[in-house]
C-alpha cells in the first residue's frame, strides 16, 4: 500500500507503514497496513477553549516569570488539553497543579510512558493524567527525556501514589525517575535485559519465564474433557 496520492497523508518522515513502525515480517500484530494519515498537533494556540484556558491562564499565573522555561507547549487535540513541560521542572509545575486553589489537580490517574523512536532527542515521554476533584476538570501533563539520557525526576513527593506508576514505566521503557524511593522492576525479572513496551523491542522470540512455578508435565496435567 503505498501513501503517494492518498489525501491528507504528510510526506516523510510523519507517514509510516506498520505497528510499532514495524517494515518487514517481524510485525505480528496484523497491522502491517496500517498508515498515519496525519502529523501529531504540535502545538496549539490559544483560546483553547472550555475551562483549558482558565487552566493555563492559573498556571501561567502562579509560575509567574518561570512559566516561560516551565511549560514547552500546549496541545489541544480531540477534546483533551496536555501541557508539555520541561523535565527539569516537572516537580515544581505538579505541585503549583495540585496545591493552586484555582488548579487543585489533587488526583493522579497514574503515570505511563510512551515511545517515539522518530523524535531525536525527546525518544521518551512519561504522561500524567490528573485530576481535580474541587473543580471537576481533567488534564494530561507529559515530560520528555532523549533515549540517551532517560531521566525525569520522580513525582512520588508530590502524589505518593505514582511509586509503583513509575517502577512500571521504567520496567516497560527505560526511564529512570530520578529521586524514585525505590526504583526497581515491578513486573519483568530483575535481571531482564531491556524494556519490553519500547519500539525497538524485538517482537517475539522470547522465552516466558514463571518465577517461582513449574509446570507440570502433559500427562499429569488436569484434563477438563
Amino acid at each position: 500500500m503505498s501513501t503517494e496520492n492518498l489525501p491528507g497523508v504528510p510526506e516523510e518522515p510523519i507517514a509510516r507503514r506498520g505497528m510499532f513502525g514495524a517494515a518487514d515480517s517481524g510485525d505480528t500484530s496484523g497491522y502491517g497496513g496500517l498508515v498515519v494519515r496525519r502529523p501529531p498537533k504540535l502545538s496549539s494556540a490559544k483560546p483553547y477553549g472550555g475551562y483549558f484556558d482558565e487552566v493555563a491562564d492559573a498556571l501561567e499565573r502562579v509560575a509567574g516569570d518561570a512559566y516561560a522555561g516551565m511549560v514547552e507547549r500546549v496541545v489541544v487535540d480531540r477534546g483533551e488539553l496536555t501541557i508539555h513541560v520541561a523535565r527539569e521542572r516537572l516537580v515544581e509545575v505538579m505541585r503549583h497543579l495540585r496545591d493552586d486553589l484555582a488548579l487543585r489537580f489533587e488526583l493522579s490517574l497514574g503515570v505511563s510512558g510512551v515511545h517515539y523512536p522518530e523524535e531525536t532527542g525527546a525518544e521518551l515521554r512519561a504522561v500524567y493524567h490528573l485530576c481535580s476533584i474541587t473543580h471537576n476538570r481533567r488534564i494530561r501533563v507529559e515530560a520528555s527525556c532523549p533515549a540517551a539520557d532517560p531521566h525525569i525526576p520522580s513525582t512520588v513527593s508530590v502524589y505518593p501514589t505514582h511509586d509503583w506508576h513509575e517502577r512500571e514505566t521504567y520496567d516497560f521503557f527505560g526511564i529512570v525517575f530520578d529521586g524514585h524511593p525505590a526504583l526497581t522492576r515491578i513486573e519483568m525479572p530483575d535481571d531482564w535485559e531491556g524494556h519490553p513496551q519500547r519500539k525497538d523491542y524485538p517482537l517475539g522470540g522470547i522465552p516466558v519465564q514463571y518465577r517461582g512455578a513449574t509446570i507440570p508435565a502433559p500427562d499429569q496435567r488436569r484434563s477438563y474433557a
